[in-house]
Formats: structure tokens, sequence, C-alpha cells
């Protein structure tokens, strides 16, 4: 079996990662961390995982393991990152520490950067975008949950050169409380959320940087808190230069995804649930995605929606943990979502 530890246990990922790892096929789960927490029960804190038989210890006490997962807050992770490899051999951060290119960019979106020499030692999770570079990778960032979901809607335009680094994207983004972590205040907190459609990031979100990243052209982000716990949804206005059929969509999202163990396309079929929902997902790694084409306004409509805990944060590190370790990409992710799920 390989050793694991989950540094920031206690957090909302923190559960996440926890609950994935302890069904994990090749995984064993020895180390735990909160300094919050120390000696307390894993049960005591993730009630769903009272089973687990484990107790919190101190961040500072870290055990020789093979894979340690990081889901501390931003900054930590580059401020013990040394401490961190030599602890394990391959390291996951599950923060914004490690996610950017460049000191640059940290300067710009973020508040600058402790360890900028090790920007380029780090390999982006999301393995749609990112498997090749993966294998072997001894430092790997997860992505944002909010980029994650409009990533994946907006890449295979991209990468099927429907759009050519020209035209207007505007990325609509409606956000669970979730996002927000175990402490995220008062505007988490139920009394304050409920029955919401808050934009909290009308312009310049933190996450424009990853998505620009990678898709090689500027978006304009706008980013709302709705009443939902779990989930991340992205409707993206896309407005090429050249005339786009349904056709070229379809062999776009077809060629990207037809593969994917974790990417279902939802484009206007039958039913409730004709596009990408965040409930359909929840509790999985799975992305929905789908789109529609609006031919009078000369513009495509992308819709994409995920667990912002599984596929945006816990799920896509334990994705890319398979992929680097060489295990089956589904190991210990097979879980399909739940259906009806309930009020927030």
């Amino acid at each position: 079996m390989t050793t694991a530890s989950v540094v920031g246990g206690s957090g909302f990922t923190g559960g996440e990662l926890l609950r994935l790892l302890s069904g994990h096929p090749e995984f064993d789960v020895v180390q735990a961390t909160s300094r919050s927490y120390e000696n307390k029960t894993v049960g005591s804190v993730h009630p769903n995982l009272r089973g687990m038989g484990l107790r919190f210890s101190d961040p500072a006490d870290l055990e020789s393991v093979d894979v340690l997962f990081s889901c501390a807050p931003h900054g930590v992770s580059m401020e013990h990152v040394d401490a961190y490899r030599e602890a394990a051999d391959t390291v996951v951060d599950l923060s914004a520490d490690f996610r950017l290119e460049s000191e640059a960019q940290y300067d710009e979106w973020y508040d600058g950067h402790d360890r900028p020499d090790l920007l380029a030692d780090s390999e982006y999770a999301l393995p749609e975008v990112n498997r090749e570079n993966l294998p072997g990778a001894d430092l790997i960032a997860a992505g944002g949950c909010n980029a994650t979901a409009a990533i994946l809607g907006l890449a295979p335009l991209f990468d099927h050169d429907v759009l050519t680094g020209a035209g207007r994207i505007v990325v609509d983004l409606k956000v669970g409380s979730s996002e927000g972590g175990a402490g995220g205040g008062a505007a988490s907190s139920h009394p304050e959320r409920s029955g919401v459609v808050r934009p909290y990031a009308p312009t310049g979100h933190r996450h424009e940087a990853e998505i620009e990243q990678f898709l090689g052209t500027g978006v304009s982000v706008t980013a709302h808190a709705v009443d939902m716990i779990r989930g991340a949804s992205a409707t993206c206005h896309v407005y090429p230069e050249q005339p786009v059929s349904t056709g070229d969509l379809w062999e776009a999202f077809r060629g990207s995804y037809e593969d994917e163990p974790f990417v279902r396309l939802v484009a206007g079929g039958s039913g409730v649930y004709r596009y990408p929902e965040p409930k359909a997902v929840a509790g999985s790694n799975d992305a929905e995605v789908g789109f529609e084409l609006d031919p009078g306004n000369r513009r495509v409509v992308v819709f994409s929606a995920i667990d912002n805990m599984m596929k945006g944060s816990a799920g896509q590190a334990v994705h890319a943990a398979n992929v680097a370790l060489g295990f089956e990409e589904t190991a210990g992710l097979e879980f399909p979502g739940l259906h009806p799920v309930g009020a927030p």
C-alpha cells in the first residue's frame, strides 16, 4: 500500500480527501493533521468518517509517507513546502500556492510568492488538460474550483480551433457556500446565504489567472454566491470571430471528452436536467459540460458544472495522484453522485 497523509485535514476539503483516501484501493492514510483539533478523532470533526479510527496530530510532526496532500490555506504550503517534500516523495497541494507559472502572476493576483524557484517544478493537477505531464510528478497543484469549471467548458473550443484566441469570452459563475471553507464567516452563514444570488467578485476574480494561463487568452469573470452548499456552475458567453456551426461544437466537445472518464456531455437533451447542473454531480468527481448555439447573435453559450469539493479540489487531487503514481485513473473515484439531493 502507498502511505498518505493529509495536512489540514479538519477543513471541508480535508474531510473530502480523507473520505476518498479511506476507500481508495491503493492508499493507506496514516496521518491527518490539524492544530485546532490535535488529538481529537477525525470522526469528531467529520461525522461521516467516524469509522476511520484516526486522530489528528500536530502539522509540525509530519510522518514519513509516500504522498502528502496539503489542504492548508493559501500561503501555508509555500512556507512549509521543504518540510512537506522531506516527509513525502510526492506532494499534492490543494491551495493556490503552486498553480500559476510565474512570480509575476502571483505579484499581480495574490500577495507575491515566497518560493518562486519551485513554480517551474509544479504540475497542474487537472488531468483533462495536463495528463501527459503528471506521470512521475512530485509536486502537483490542484486547480481552483471555479477555474476548473471554466477551463473544462472552454478548452475544447481552443483545442479544436473553434476559437484561436480572438473573440470575447465572459464567464458567469454560480458557486456554493462550501467554497468559503469551514471558517467561511458571516457571508457563508445560513441566515445570510439562504435564498441569495449575490455577486461577490464582479470583476478581477483570482481564478482568471488560471483560466487565461491555460486558454492563452483573456476572459472576463463574474462570480455569484448562491443558495447551495456544493457546486460550481460556469455559464460562458463566447463570441467567435468566425461563424460556428452546431456540428463544429459537437466535433470539438466529443473530440476532447469522448474518452474522458469523468466528463459527461449534457447539451439540451430530454428531461428536467437538460444542461449541466451541479446538483447532478454532487459528491462525485464528474464534470458535466454542454453548449447551445445562438446564431442570431453569433454567440456560443457553454455550460459546465462540478462539485467544487470533488472535481474542483479533492477529487481532482486524487485523480492527479492516480496518474502520477501509475494507478488506475478512476481508483477511489467511481462514486456516481446522488439523486435526488436534499435542500442546501
